[in-house]
């Protein structure tokens, strides 16, 4: 550091009058550091040969961007999620126009087509409720 704006020792001098020990200087010094130079690898930081972790104040991220990242990824899983009721709709319909179909080859088996008919719309509509289901679990359980 240059000589007209103070050097090493000047600071942890200054830092020792104000009652701060000279590890949390040198922790302090070493996040400073970190968050200037933008380093994307974050390491223990090493102090006499004893790791000492970095605390949170000296994380850049604010708690309010994790909290938004965190809403923003339960959106997303959401309608990740919600995309197996698309596949609902089109099953359902696949039945109903074989149900039409079918009815149309042979009338007299309109009871039986039915009955198959709307076993296939129960399985198709479960699959949608499941889906839609998982998200309303990942947005309100999670």
């Amino acid at each position: 550091i240059n000589a007209e704006y103070g050097d090493f020792q000047t600071f942890q001098h200054y830092f020792e009058q104000i009652n701060l020990s000279k590890n949390t200087f040198l922790i302090m010094m070493i996040g400073a550091a970190r968050l200037c130079t933008r380093v994307a690898i974050v390491r223990p930081l090493m102090v006499a040969n004893s790791p000492v972790f970095a605390t949170r104040s000296l994380h850049s991220t604010p708690a309010v961007m994790d909290e938004s990242l965190e809403q923003a990824s339960k959106f997303i899983g959401a309608g990740c999620a919600t995309v197996g009721v698309a596949g609902s709709g089109a099953g359902i319909g696949t039945v109903f126009g074989s149900l039409v179909e079918g009815y149309a080859r042979n009338p007299s088996l309109k009871t039986q087509l039915f009955s198959y008919c709307v076993l296939g719309f129960a399985l198709s509509e479960a699959m949608g409720l499941f889906c839609l289901m998982i998200a309303f679990l990942i947005l309100f359980a999670l």
